[in-house]
């Protein structure tokens, strides 16, 4: 039996064997293969079935020593011959059934990056998107078809890209350029504030440096942003890398739907908004790594809850400007040990004709790691 694209098996045709294409979604066909086990099948693939493709996810369900893969050259290193690129050098993305702001972070000066498209409207969504960010001057380059009589490569720069009739089987380069007014996503903690649609309940770009440092981002660690306001400390944790996951738990409905608009606009479209109050929203979570309390520190249970759902290693890092916040922090470190610490930040405003400073509201800071 073999398994494939309908274009792969039509482009292997003849077959004496019985083809089967895959079904939508793909994973439906996963029990067929399986009940198959010791009888030859094979499944038909594009280039290498392991950089973002079939090879990865068979290899989960099927054991190594019951498969052999031959990979042929990938659509990225195909593309990085066509135009001279090295691939190490470049970032490599897919935006094949995946949301097109996947791509924000990794609009940075100079970069080098190449897109699998998920049809032929992709580059023109990606150069529109491009240019409502601050980077039309970047060159974008179409490489439709690699590798077969339909093979063509086009270039466009992305505030004037006019480029139709795309084949849909595409790969796009990107080698980003930024305007003045760029919005770039820079690879620090502590994004400006500006960047965040807010009505006020956002944690200063300054206290979430430091909050980000706290609770100690590892690769695929999973967060909850408790009390998730806009939504910056969550959305900062998922840029530290793609691997990252989070969870914001948010009880106003308005300030939920602006953590998901929030978490669009900034690139991590994959951040899970939970409506409800802590500590009853917690349940059925995916364990934490790590948890932020940012909003409902002293509600009862709050603290607790967050800190039995860790596991050893897990760390808790909760923020308070109020007096019944710090008491609730008090009570936390005493029963639990961890450490305190104030932070003050004073930012220069005009006076007058003149400038001084103007202080923010102290920020208690309590942090502890599950032994």
């Amino acid at each position: 039996m073999v398994w494939g694209g309908r274009r792969h098996i039509a482009l292997a045709a003849p077959l004496a064997a019985e083809t089967r294409a895959w079904p939508s979604p793909i994973h439906e066909a996963y029990p067929d293969i399986l009940a198959r086990r010791g009888r030859p099948t094979c499944i038909l693939a594009t280039g290498d079935p392991f950089h973002y493709g079939i090879g990865a996810e068979i290899a989960r369900l099927v054991p190594r020593a019951e498969f052999r893969a031959y990979p042929q050259p990938s659509a990225f290193s195909l593309a990085c011959a066509r135009l001279g690129w090295s691939l190490p050098d470049c970032t490599c993305l897919t935006l094949h059934g995946r949301a097109l702001p996947l791509i924000l972070p990794h609009l940075q000066p100079g970069a080098q990056a190449l897109v699998l498209s998920w049809d032929g409207t992709t580059p023109g969504q990606v150069a529109r998107l491009l240019t409502e960010r601050g980077f039309g001057a970047s060159r974008l380059t179409v490489l439709e078809a690699m590798g077969g009589p339909r093979e063509r490569i086009r270039e466009a720069v992305a505030d004037r890209f006019d480029l139709d009739g795309i084949d849909p089987l595409n790969t796009l380069a990107v080698a980003v350029a930024g305007g003045p007014g760029a919005r770039i996503l820079t690879l620090a903690p502590g994004l400006p504030d500006a960047l965040f649609e807010s009505d006020g309940q956002l944690t200063k770009a300054e206290i979430r440096a430091v909050t980000l440092a706290a609770l100690s981002p590892c690769r695929g660690d999973v967060l909850w942003d408790i009390g998730g306001g806009s939504g910056s400390i969550s959305i900062e944790w998922m840029l530290r890398h793609p691997a990252m996951r989070a969870v914001a738990v948010e009880a106003r409905p308005e300030r939920a739907a602006r953590i998901s608009r929030n978490a669009q606009a900034l690139g991590v479209p994959g951040l899970a908004v939970v409506g409800g109050t802590a500590p009853a929203a917690l349940a059925g979570l995916p364990a934490p790594d790590a948890v932020f309390i940012g909003g409902g520190v002293s509600e009862p249970g709050v603290i607790a809850a967050a800190c039995d759902a860790l596991g050893p290693g897990g760390r808790c890092v909760a923020n308070a400007v109020t007096l019944e916040g710090e008491a609730a922090l008090l009570a936390a470190f005493s029963a639990r040990g961890g450490s305190l610490r104030r932070l003050s930040v004073a930012r220069a405003d005009p006076v007058g004709g003149m400038h001084g400073w103007r202080a923010a509201m102290p920020v208690t800071q309590w942090a502890w790691t599950r032994p």
